[in-house]
């Protein structure tokens, strides 16, 4: 798998809405840095998560515009605009930020992602 494979597994991962599949494109030493929050331990990142889906229902996230800003054989970054839409309260709901990324490559070659940053626009 390649850094731009793993980004769109990150993004359906995220999508399945179980944290499982998105800790297996998490490293187990990722550093998150939300609008509201910073998580360092896997449990936190997890809350977090759980939380987002539990307050936005159906709740489908996307990137765009992704550019990859800093890439070599073991390491990528990439900045990209994310989008949210789903259901709060009954009421349909959406929103966008701006997110980096960035991912390393393990010993067994997988990619993994170190560090996330969200923020609004």
């Amino acid at each position: 798998m390649d850094y731009k494979k793993a980004l769109e597994e990150y993004i359906a991962a995220t999508n399945s809405h179980q944290f499982s599949n998105v800790q297996k494109i998490v490293d187990e030493n990722a550093v998150y840095w939300f609008s509201n929050k910073t998580c360092t331990t896997i449990n936190e990142i997890r809350e977090y998560f759980e939380n987002a889906w539990n307050t936005v229902q159906n709740e489908v996230y996307t990137a765009t515009n992704v550019e990859w800003i800093a890439v070599d054989n073991n390491c990528a970054t990439c900045i990209y605009t994310y989008n949210w839409e789903g259901y709060h309260e009954g009421k349909f709901v959406s929103g966008s930020g701006r997110a980096t990324n960035v991912f390393v490559k393990k010993s067994d070659g997988n990619w993994k992602i170190v560090h996330e940053h969200l923020s609004p626009k």
